[in-house]
């Protein structure tokens, strides 16, 4: 029996990509799923797809992280779907292909609004709930953007830094309440992500870029970010070669430099 089975688990961008690759390998685990994004005609989809013992454990409950203003009531509306909630998978998000000169502040505005504030909102307001509990689990789709950034993703990167800034302070303020973090830290994931990156003047790319076409199948992901999240790990990076990136910078800083400056496609 996998550690997730029936604990209630609510996962945001859940209508494509990571997301709906983990709602499968979440309702395989046994585990009871709140799917949430903002289509909802997606989310119908993959909850019809998902292989569950009960289609009542799975619940839709569609949400716009950009909707600052809605977010609350969607959390206690989630709350309420099962009594409580055990795992917030905060995994909705937006990605950017555009050069800083390029890049309107709006478009930033946005990548932050919806990466980092979205994120940060659903967590505050569920942070109450986790600590009456006196337990509780965020897991957050970082990137390795998030620890290091790219050509072309510079709004991106920014968000997803902001992630890791604003979950380690939750770990070291709530350790007591018996709260974990996990931060997810994928590399190149064969998605639609690219697709609706944004460009430099908002609009959606509207393509497969050549490194997303090429990456780690989004199923073979989503098993090793359950896996993380059943071990509660602390930060996981999860790829293919890109990820020895992290360790170069880390080690040898003057030669990432030189590495990541050849990063040309978008």
């Amino acid at each position: 029996m996998s550690e997730l089975t029936t604990k209630v688990i609510w996962l945001t961008g859940a209508s494509s990509g990571i997301g709906e690759a983990l709602a499968y390998e979440l309702a395989k685990k046994g585990a009871r799923l709140i799917l949430s994004a903002r289509r909802k005609e997606e989310l119908e989809r993959v909850k019809s797809h998902c292989v569950s013992a009960s289609q009542h454990n799975i619940r839709i409950l569609p949400l716009d992280l950009s909707q600052p203003a809605s977010l609350e009531i969607s959390t206690q509306a989630a709350i309420q779907y099962f009594g409580h909630i055990d795992i917030l998978i905060n995994n909705g998000g937006i990605s950017q292909r555009s050069l800083i000169q390029e890049t309107s502040v709006e478009v930033y505005r946005r990548l932050m609004e919806v990466n980092f504030f979205g994120a940060i909102a659903l967590t505050k307001y569920l942070l109450p709930h986790f600590v009456s509990r006196k337990q509780g689990h965020f897991a957050t789709m970082s990137s390795v953007a998030g620890k290091f950034g790219t050509p072309f993703r510079s709004g991106y990167a920014a968000s997803k830094h902001a992630l890791h800034g604003f979950f380690d302070a939750v770990r070291a303020e709530h350790w007591k309440d018996n709260i974990s973090v996990t931060m997810l830290c994928p590399g190149v994931i064969h998605t639609p992500i690219s697709i609706a990156a944004l460009t430099g003047d908002g609009s959606p790319l509207n393509k497969m870029d050549k490194l997303q076409a090429k990456g780690k199948p989004a199923d073979w992901c989503a098993r090793q970010i359950v896996k993380a999240i059943e071990k509660k790990k602390e930060e996981v990076y999860i790829g293919g070669k890109e990820v020895l990136l992290l360790y170069i910078k880390r080690f040898f800083p003057s030669l990432f430099s030189k590495i990541i400056r050849k990063v040309t496609v978008r």
